[in-house]
């Protein structure tokens, strides 16, 4: 076997696209993975009429002129969506032109890093966004108070309202975020407690008319006479459902209403399983529907504005989705505008 038929099968052995460069600057050798990603003929050309970027460039010359290892990051796109790749430098002695060695360089997709690292950034933004907005209300105040309203006791009381109100929506921030992150936390292990489904959506209906009262809303249930059995947590099962009717009750028009149907079937083609159906169904103005494919994100809100207005911490069906994901089980939401909106929590028996 000669040299480079050598240099051929240890290079396609390399798990990675992996491609060769030798002191002449041509690449001299190339796996299929390095053909799939930058092109099915390259070997022959010169590394800089393939690898074009301008960071990868200057480290391939580093590298053929000292020999050291470096690293530098490729941006590729299949003509789809982009994706991101790690590029690592390695010399090899006595391969290549003359035997004068040459560069081994690998791309290791990192597209799946890049993007978790984007969501942790973006996260941090808005969690600190959100505790901004308030603590600067409530620091303004305070200055106030200290100064011009010192002795104001009606503008002190009012600004005192304010403040609390404030405090408590950085508390139910806190307070979902705690439960967002204890939600991911417990996401891949699958409840065990069998529970009734119809028992859960008793009690939170008790729990929440209260609110539908205040907001003259009426609150209603449908369910078959015997009890529905899932498999899951019901602390979380009721968290998920209270969370839904609340927004329900929140967003639609007041003097509205509430309905809420249980229903159960032999197969259903969203779990492919024996499976019960919550749908929790307002007459509110509904959702564009634009916004549907976001509506779980962290910090997504339709209406913002309002969301905030209203105390919404934009946490409540992020919370909601990894609850369902751990039962196995489907959230659908339909809205038209005008119309209302369906929430549709899909449950495996």
């Amino acid at each position: 076997m000669n040299a480079t038929d050598l240099i051929g099968d240890v290079l396609g052995a390399v798990p990675l696209p992996g491609l060769i460069v030798d002191q002449s600057e041509r690449i001299i050798a190339a796996n299929p993975g390095a053909l799939t990603l930058l092109g099915q003929q390259i070997i022959g050309r010169h590394f800089a009429t393939i690898l074009r970027q301008p960071q990868v460039l200057q480290v391939v010359e580093d590298s053929l002129r000292d020999r050291r290892p470096r690293e530098a990051r490729h941006l590729a796109n299949d003509g789809v969506q982009d994706a991101m790749y790690q590029v690592s430098i390695h010399y090899v002695n006595g391969i290549g032109a003359v035997n004068a060695g040459a560069l081994l360089i690998t791309f290791q997709d990192v597209t799946h890093l890049e993007q978790a690292e984007r969501m942790r950034r973006d996260f941090v933004a808005n969690v600190s966004h959100e505790l901004r907005t308030p603590l600067t209300a409530i620091m303004g105040f305070i200055e106030t108070l200290r100064g011009p309203a010192r002795d104001d006791a009606e503008v002190r009381d009012r600004f005192l309202g304010i403040m609390e109100g404030e405090a408590a929506r950085m508390n139910r921030l806190v307070g979902d975020l705690l439960s967002l992150s204890r939600v991911e936390d417990e996401e891949r292990i699958r409840p065990r407690e069998e529970i009734d489904l119809s028992g859960i959506l008793d009690s939170t209906l008790r729990s929440v008319r209260p609110l539908a009262e205040e907001a003259a809303m009426s609150l209603t249930l449908e369910a078959p006479g015997e009890p529905v059995m899932v498999t899951g947590d019901a602390d979380q099962l009721q968290q998920v459902f209270t969370n839904l009717i609340v927004n329900a009750i929140t967003y639609a028009a007041s003097g509205g209403s509430v309905h809420l149907v249980l229903s159960t079937s032999e197969r259903d083609p969203a779990v492919r399983a024996p499976a019960a159906r919550v749908q929790v169904i307002d007459k509110g103005p509904g959702i564009d529907p634009v916004h549907l494919p976001r509506l779980t994100e962290r910090f997504y809100r339709a209406d913002s504005h309002r969301s905030r207005e209203l105390g919404g911490t934009g946490l409540g069906l992020a919370i909601v989705k990894h609850i369902i994901n751990r039962h196995r089980g489907r959230l659908r939401v339909e809205s038209e505008l005008g119309k209302g909106t369906v929430f549709t929590v899909i449950l495996p028996r």
